[in-house]
C-alpha cells in the first residue's frame, strides 16, 4: 500500500510521521516487523520521516536510520513522561522501561541519528514532577530537541482513566482529575484545536513555564522537525509483469 501511495504521479512529498495514531514499536512489531518493511521503503525512495515511540526496540532499525540520517531523511523522538519505573510499568505497561527509553536516545545519538525527547503526556499531580529530571537526562543522552503535551481524555478514555486511578492512585484520583478539569475549562476534556494539547489555565502555564525554563537550561526548545529534505525522493517502479531490464 505504501509503494502504491509513494508510486501516485499526483503524489507531492512531505515528511511522514510514523507513530501519530499509535506506537510503531509494540511487541507484536518484533513478529510482524511492518515498521520494518515501511522504513525499508522509505529508504529506498529517499523519502523523509519522523517516528514517534515510546519503546527502545527502534534501536533494530538502527541499520535503516543511520544512513536515512546521513542525507538529512530522518528524525526520531522518543516519548519518555515519569522516570519512575513502577509508575511506567501500570501507566504504559506494554512500553520500554524509562531507563530504558533513556538509553534508546543515546543508542540513536551515538549512531548519528537526530533524535528528540517527548514529555508526553503529561499528568498533574501524578508524574509532572519528573519533567526536569526527564529533560535533563535525556539531554545528557543526546537529544537535541524537547517538546509535552498534557494528558487529553476524549472519547471513551475519559471512563477508561477514570477506572484507571481508582485502581492504582485510589488516594489521589480526586485530586487527579479535579487539575484535569481546571486545564480544559472545567471538562474532562476540550477539543479545541488550539488548546487540547497544552491545556489552558493556571496550572497548565505553570506546566508551560517549567518546561521553558528545563528547556532552556538544558539546551534546547521546543519540539521542531528538522527541514528534512524532501528533493531526494525517487519514486517506486510500479510492479510490471514484463520484468525489468534496470
Amino acid at each position: 500500500m505504501l509503494r502504491h501511495e509513494l508510486a501516485r504521479p499526483s503524489y507531492t512529498v512531505s515528511p511522514i510521521n510514523i507513530g501519530s495514531n499509535t506506537d510503531p514499536y509494540q511487541p507484536i512489531e518484533r513478529r510482524w516487523k511492518l515498521t520494518r518493511a515501511a522504513l525499508e521503503v522509505l529508504a529506498e525512495c529517499r523519502h523523509p520521516c519522523t517516528i514517534v515511540t515510546k519503546n527502545a526496540m527502534v534501536e533494530r532499525d538502527i541499520d535503516i536510520l543511520a544512513p536515512m540520517a546521513r542525507d538529512n531523511l530522518v528524525q526520531v523522538f522518543v516519548s519518555i513522561n515519569s522516570l519512575d519505573n513502577h509508575l511506567a510499568a501500570k501507566l504504559e505497561p506494554r512500553a520500554s522501561a524509562p531507563h530504558r527509553r533513556i538509553k534508546a536516545v543515546r543508542t540513536l545519538h551515538e549512531a548519528g541519528i537526530p533524535v528528540g525527547v517527548l514529555v508526553a503526556p503529561i499528568i498533574p499531580a501524578l508524574n509532572d514532577s519528573d519533567m526536569e529530571a526527564v529533560l535533563e537526562q535525556a539531554a545528557d543522552a543526546g537529544a537535541t530537541c524537547a517538546g509535552f503535551t498534557t494528558l487529553r481524555l476524549p472519547y471513551e478514555l475519559k471512563a477508561l482513566f477514570r477506572e484507571w486511578l481508582a485502581l492504582h492512585v485510589p488516594q489521589r484520583a480526586a485530586h487527579v482529575m479535579s487539575l484535569v478539569q481546571q486545564m480544559h475549562g472545567g471538562r474532562d476534556y476540550d477539543s479545541d484545536f488550539s488548546t487540547r494539547m497544552r491545556g489552558q489555565g493556571v496550572f497548565a502555564e505553570l506546566i508551560r513555564r517549567r518546561f521553558d525554563i528545563a528547556s532552556r537550561k538544558h539546551g534546547f526548545g521546543r519540539t521542531r522537525e528538522l527541514s528534512l529534505d524532501t528533493t531526494k525522493f525517487v519514486p517506486p517502479r510500479k510492479p510490471s509483469p514484463q520484468g525489468q531490464l534496470f
